[in-house]
């Protein structure tokens, strides 16, 4: 690859990301995205739409003086103009002008039944709207990509009139045609096959562009590449509407330490995990655990035997090291637990139980004991932490002791009601008492211990509970079943998975709750009081 092929990583999930349902995004938000994808290290970011969107138009106005970018290059997506018309005088082609980007997307139809059904023009017209609209932008100084929409099922309805777009767009000066598998419906052999024709009859430069839809979309991208496209697009975290888009983290990567390619510099890649969730934060599209390379569980591991090999050598059961992603590699300790996943699991937390046997086997014993009643300790890393600290140190989590605690619900009739929490504790030596209301009562019991122990433990004001999940065990005793609370608690930097298991909601909220804070406290090194 030459440098003047040099790989393409082009970012669209401000834009077709954008289009997923229930992803919603302000100017602000897509600005701060701008920014982290320009961290992430990819080449291109494709802002919107202006023209037709004015909150895309508002973007691309805000980002000449609000948005720095260090290494990715500023990106408008247009469509070509409108049949019968020309460029110099179309509304949306001047837009993309307006917009001031270097680099323009055209989209234009390469699917002979959407020219004619779709567009309601000839072939012949849709060729010259490419012609023209390319040909228009590039006399005005503008890099032009353009994205070929229903490439691949269009090649093979009538091949010779997908490849006269892409030709006309070459011809006119377009830098990079990209073939879109707009309906997310091939698999990587017939991507592979249609890339190396595209190449061999055009001679232009060729990107790919894919759906998930097979679940094949990053494994498409890939395909393309190795066909010959030196272009992928793709969006973070794999956003898009339907079943999304390729995952342009996974396909980097994948690009990078499987196949040698250069698509993002090593150090850019390393802080993609970060960049991954901190986008998670702002589209508030939870992150997906189980996400290739990036995801909390990429590089976790939950069988025992799996744990024994981890402890003579990771990579025999891992197929990177996880921290070129800046991920880490994870022990799950549950019922499928042996000694090996105890001791990996207090390495991760910086103690050393090699010359502590007992404490292995107490804790083993523990967790064996409570999964046959409902826990999971595979969701709840804080929790074994809290295990494994205490068996080795009695007392080291006790931070205070209870008293009591109750919560009151009341209800005005209409539908409406609001709880309050009590909580009696004892810390720094005092009888701590507080009131706190709330929503609902694990919220106000929330509030209740938070006020209680910021007065022994201000430090707690940095903690906030960003995440609560309840699942009933044995449904079928009905409202006498088991229930299982998760809650994940945050210091702003980074965050913790606590589980309670009781017969009461409440019951399994408060220890999940006071784990978390307990966990909290711990890792900022206050001392007990």
């Amino acid at each position: 690859m030459t440098a003047m092929d040099a790989l393409h990583v082009y970012d669209t999930t401000l834009r077709d990301g954008a289009q997923q349902e229930g992803l919603n995004l302000s100017v602000s938000d897509k600005l701060a995205i701008a920014a982290l994808l320009d961290d992430l290290g990819v080449d291109f970011i494709e802002g919107g739409w202006p023209g037709a969107n004015p909150k895309d138009t508002e973007f691309f106005e805000r980002a000449r003086t609000e948005l720095s970018l260090q290494h990715a290059t500023l990106a408008a997506f247009g469509a070509t103009r409108r049949a019968g018309g020309e460029a110099a005088t179309d509304p949306l082609v001047r837009a993309l002008l307006d917009s001031q980007a270097s680099v323009v997307c055209l989209v234009a139809k390469s699917h002979v039944r959407h020219v004619e059904e779709a567009l309601r023009t000839t072939r012949d017209e849709n060729l010259a709207m490419v012609r023209d609209t390319v040909g228009h932008l590039v006399a005005h100084g503008r890099r032009v990509f353009l994205d070929a929409e229903h490439f691949f099922d269009g090649w093979h309805l009538d091949r010779d009139y997908a490849l006269s777009v892409v030709r006309t767009a070459h011809d006119a000066g377009a830098e990079v045609v990209v073939l879109c598998d707009t309906n997310g419906g091939m698999l990587p052999h017939v991507v592979e096959e249609v890339v190396a024709d595209v190449l061999a009859e055009t001679g232009a430069r060729i990107g790919a562009h894919c759906h998930n839809d097979t679940g094949c979309a990053a494994a498409n991208s890939v395909a393309a590449v190795r066909a010959g496209a030196t272009h992928v697009q793709g969006t973070v975290n794999g956003y898009g509407e339907r079943t999304g888009n390729a995952d342009l983290v996974t396909v980097a990567a994948n690009l990078q330490f499987k196949l040698g390619l250069p698509a993002m510099a090593p150090e850019s890649l390393q802080g993609a995990m970060h960049i991954a969730h901190a986008i998670s934060e702002v589209t508030n599209v939870p992150a997906y655990s189980r996400q290739p390379y990036v995801g909390a569980s990429a590089f976790a591991h939950k069988a025992g035997l799996h744990a024994s090999a981890l402890k003579v050598d990771p990579d025999l059961y891992q197929h990177m090291d996880p921290a070129q992603v800046g991920n880490g590699m994870r022990t799950l300790v549950s019922d499928m637990a042996g000694r090996a996943s105890i001791e990996l699991k207090a390495r991760e937390a910086g103690l050393d139980l090699s010359d502590r046997p007992d404490v292995v086997a107490g804790v083993l014993a523990e967790v064996k004991q409570l999964e046959m009643r409902g826990w999971t300790f595979d969701a709840a890393d804080a929790t074994v932490e809290l295990l494994i600290r205490e068996a080795l140190e009695p007392g080291c989590t006790d931070y205070f002791t209870v008293e009591s605690w109750r919560v009151i619900t009341d209800s005005d009739g209409t539908g409406d009601a609001t709880s309050e929490a009590t909580v009696k504790l004892h810390a720094d030596h005092h009888r701590l008492i507080a009131t706190g209301e709330g929503n609902g009562p694990v919220n106000a019991l929330d509030h209740a211990l938070r006020d209680a122990l910021t007065r022994a433990y201000p430090e707690i004001e940095k903690l906030e509970l960003i995440d609560f999940r309840v699942r009933i065990l044995d449904a079928s005793h009905g409202t006498d079943a088991v229930t299982r609370v998760l809650i994940e608690t945050s210091d702003g930097e980074t965050s913790w998975d606590t589980i309670g298991v009781a017969g009461s909601i409440l019951a399994a909220s408060w220890r999940a709750l006071t784990d978390g804070i307990v966990y909290g406290l711990l890792r900022q090194g206050v001392p007990r009081r």
